[in-house]
């Protein structure tokens, strides 16, 4: 009888064991099961967060000017468009008038010294750049003598000037106008923000926070742009005046030459 109840002491506690281990297993696959969802929904967060991270210069600036208003940055837009196209002409145009003056002096030098002033205009024909264009109305007018010469050095330097800088009231125009669109666009977008605030007849942060950042958009994107155009607009005056000095320097030594060897 003692062998009996042991047996089944025994047999009684190895259910009892494997009930509860089943009840175990039981409850870690309901807790694996409910938080599977709260995983996955983090992990959808921080895709999310990536994708946000990710993204690239020209969707963000996309997503500003979107809003901004297009009714706002639009004009802003135009300003750089226009500016930039007025700059790339002007830097061209002063790359290609830039000339080896000394260089060119050197030659006519040589055929003045012979007499020969047909091969001085040839050169200064097959040079490019305003300073050769000076030195060929001075040699066309060299049986004039050389007060003629002067004036004429003098008055078609003073026409290469102008048409140096051609184009940068245009180019000052638009880093005007970029900031003021710019502004403007600020002062209707606080506007408009205040009449939200009345509407909703309270001072809520989330309506005065999003209208003040909708308006300020503009005034960034129109600072930047007059920013921009700003800083290729002093490059082109510095150019201008490099150009200048050229002129001024090379008529000077121009003028000796010819007082030189002219007879």
């Amino acid at each position: 009888m003692s062998i009996v109840g042991l047996l089944t002491f025994a047999n009684f506690n190895g259910a009892m064991a494997q009930k509860a281990e089943a009840t175990d297993t039981t409850k870690t696959e309901a807790v694996d099961t409910a938080a599977a969802p709260v995983a996955d929904q983090a992990a959808d967060q921080n895709t999310e967060v990536k994708e946000e991270t990710t993204k690239s210069f020209h969707q963000v600036l996309k997503e500003k000017y979107i809003q901004g208003g297009a009714g706002w940055m639009t004009p802003v837009l135009v300003c750089l468009i226009f500016g930039m196209a007025l700059i790339i002409e002007r830097i061209l145009y002063l790359n290609m008038a830039t000339t080896n003056v000394k260089k060119l002096l050197n030659g006519i030098e040589d055929n003045v010294k012979g007499g020969n002033y047909e091969g001085a205009k040839e050169l200064c024909r097959n040079t490019r750049g305003p300073v050769a264009s000076i030195f060929y109305q001075g040699l066309d007018r060299i049986d004039q003598g050389l007060e003629n010469v002067e004036k004429a050095v003098t008055s078609y330097g003073g026409v290469q000037m102008a048409r140096l800088e051609n184009n940068l009231t245009w180019i000052g125009l638009f880093i005007a106008l970029a900031p003021s669109f710019g502004f403007l666009g600020t002062v209707v977008g606080m506007v408009q923000a205040f009449d939200d605030i009345q509407t909703a007849g309270d001072i809520s942060p989330t309506v005065v926070a999003g209208g003040m950042k909708v308006a300020l958009l503009t005034t960034i994107f129109g600072l930047i742009v007059a920013i921009i155009l700003q800083i290729f607009y002093n490059y082109i005056l510095t150019k201008i005046e490099s150009l200048v000095d050229q002129m001024e320097d090379g008529s000077i030594s121009f003028m000796d030459i010819l007082v030189k060897y002219h007879k």
